[in-house]
């Protein structure tokens, strides 16, 4: 199963967040879950084995408690994905943004030009024609 795939499950992102802040007990997890989506003990024992085998999650006993806890390793093959899909796009925007840049140059450049046309016709006759007389 792919990172994504684990990620795609709603149950499964929630119980991330849950995670994310700090170590919880299985227990914990469970009551949080079935409440909010209204699943089964065993269905929220799913989850957290998927978790687990994909190095998103890690437990450890605790008495008779699992306490379960975010592991990185999950994480950083979403992320490493995320880095590749993101690769190319990163060099088209940085294009892009160059592509944009220019023409704002050569826009302010044009502006500039017709501005100083726009001064020049505005200039009184008369002193062309004065110069014209010296």
């Amino acid at each position: 199963m792919h990172a994504f795939d684990v990620l795609a499950d709603p149950v499964r992102r929630r119980l991330l967040e849950l995670l994310a802040p700090g170590e919880q007990t299985a227990g914990t997890l469970t009551d949080v879950v079935r409440a909010e989506f209204g699943i089964s003990q065993p269905a929220v024992s799913q989850h957290l084995k998927i978790l687990r085998e994909h190095g998103f999650a890690a437990v450890r006993a605790e008495g008779i408690r699992r306490v379960y806890a975010l592991d990185p390793t999950g994480l950083d093959a979403a992320e490493a994905a995320l880095r590749r899909l993101r690769a190319p796009l990163t060099q088209r925007l940085g294009a892009l943004r160059t592509e944009i840049a220019r023409g704002a140059r050569a826009a302010t450049r044009a502006g500039a030009i017709a501005a100083a046309s726009d001064r020049q016709a505005d200039m009184p006759a008369a002193t062309t024609v004065e110069r014209d007389a010296s």
